[in-house]
C-alpha cells in the first residue's frame, strides 16, 4: 500500500522543497497535516516563506488557492460570504467568500477580532458555513495554513487554548540556514519559479492518499506507547492541563501520515517522537517555574517517558 504512494509523494515533497528551500522537516510536516486531515498554524516572523509555503503546496497540488490577509476591522462576511439581492433576478444571490477555496492561506490570524478567528474556526471544524440560514458545504480537499505573528507585537488577538486545539499541528519556519540563505540570495525570484511549478498529483490523487493514511497500520504496543505520553500531559508534572481525546486521534492521524510519506505501512515510535513536538506544543501549558518553552517541554516529557 505505502509503495504506491512512496514515489509520488516524495516527487511532491521534492518539487515543494525547491521552493522552500532548507525546510524539509517543516515541509514533511506541512503534508504530514494535510494528508491527516487537519490544519495548520504558522507562528513565525513576516518574510521567513509562510505564503510561499502554502503557494507552493497548493500549486503543486493542483488545488484552488485563496489568501486573506486578517486585519482588525474583518469581519466575518468578508470571509464567508454575503448574500446580495439581485433586482434582475428580484432575489437573493449569495456570493461566496474566499473560504470556499481548497487552500486558504489564513495571513496574521491573529491581527483580526475573535469574532472573526471563530468564524474560521467553525469552518474548519464543520467543513461546511451557515448563511443565512442555509448550509453551504466548503470544497474537498479543504485545508487552512493560519499565520500567527508573535504575540508581543502591538494589535494581534492571541488565540485562545480552545480554539488552538483545532489545528492539527503548529511549526515554525525560523531563518534558513547559511547556505540556503546564500541560495535564495543568490537564486531566482520565488515568485518566478511558483509561476512554473506544475502539478505533481491531482486534487482526487490528494484524496486517495488521504484515505491511505487510514491504512497504515498501528501496534498495540505503540497505542500502549501513545497513551503513556497522553498520560503523561495529564499527570500535572509537565503541564496545567493534558491532551484532549480528540488530540491523542490528531496525533495517531498525523502519525500514521508520517510513516505514509516516508514510505512505510506501519507507525514506529519515531514518528510519534519526530512529530510530538509541533502536534501538541501548542495545545499545552507549561506547569508554572519548568524554565521551559512548550516545546522545549515536550522534548523533556519525551525522554522520561519509556519506549515500549
Amino acid at each position: 500500500m505505502s509503495a504506491r504512494w512512496t514515489e509520488r509523494l516524495t516527487q511532491l515533497k521534492g518539487q515543494i522543497s525547491t521552493i522552500v528551500v532548507g525546510k524539509p522537516t517543516q515541509v514533511d510536516d506541512c503534508l504530514a497535516c494535510l494528508l491527516a486531515g487537519g490544519h495548520l498554524l504558522v507562528e513565525d516572523l513576516p518574510g521567513v516563506g509562510k505564503t510561499t509555503l502554502a503557494h507552493a503546496l497548493a500549486i503543486s497540488l493542483g488545488l484552488q488557492f485563496s489568501r486573506v490577509q486578517f486585519t482588525a476591522d474583518l469581519m466575518p462576511s468578508d470571509l464567508i460570504g454575503v448574500s446580495v439581492f439581485e433586482r434582475s433576478n428580484e432575489r437573493f444571490v449569495f456570493h461566496p467568500g474566499p473560504v470556499f477555496a481548497q487552500v486558504l492561506l489564513a495571513d496574521e490570524i491573529n491581527r483580526a477580532g475573535p469574532k472573526t478567528q471563530s468564524a474560521l474556526l467553525e469552518a474548519m471544524e464543520e467543513h461546511q458555513v451557515s448563511v443565512d440560514g442555509a448550509t453551504r458545504a466548503l470544497p474537498r480537499p479543504f485545508f487552512v495554513i493560519a499565520t500567527q505573528n508573535p504575540g508581543e507585537q502591538l494589535g494581534t488577538y492571541p488565540l485562545p487554548e480552545s480554539q488552538l486545539d483545532r489545528f492539527l499541528m503548529c511549526i515554525s519556519l525560523g531563518y534558513p540556514d547559511a547556505r540556503a540563505e546564500r541560495a535564495l540570495l543568490a537564486g531566482e525570484d520565488r515568485r518566478a519559479l511558483l509561476a512554473r511549478l506544475k502539478p505533481v498529483l491531482g486534487p482526487e490523487e490528494l484524496l486517495q492518499a488521504m484515505a491511505a493514511v487510514g491504512e497504515v497500520h498501528v501496534s498495540e504496543p505503540l497505542l500502549d506507547y501513545l497513551q503513556a505520553l497522553i498520560a503523561a500531559t495529564r499527570s500535572g508534572r509537565w503541564f496545567v492541563d493534558g491532551l484532549s481525546p480528540r488530540a491523542g486521534i490528531g496525533v495517531l492521524r498525523v502519525a500514521r501520515a508520517r510513516a505514509l510519506l516516508v514510505g512505510r505501512d506501519h507507525v514506529t515510535p519515531d514518528d510519534l517522537q519526530a512529530l510530538l513536538p509541533q502536534a501538541i506544543a501548542h495545545r499545552l501549558q507549561p506547569v508554572s517555574g519548568a524554565g521551559r518553552g512548550r516545546r522545549e517541554q515536550v522534548r523533556a516529557m519525551l525522554q522520561a517517558v519509556p519506549l515500549p
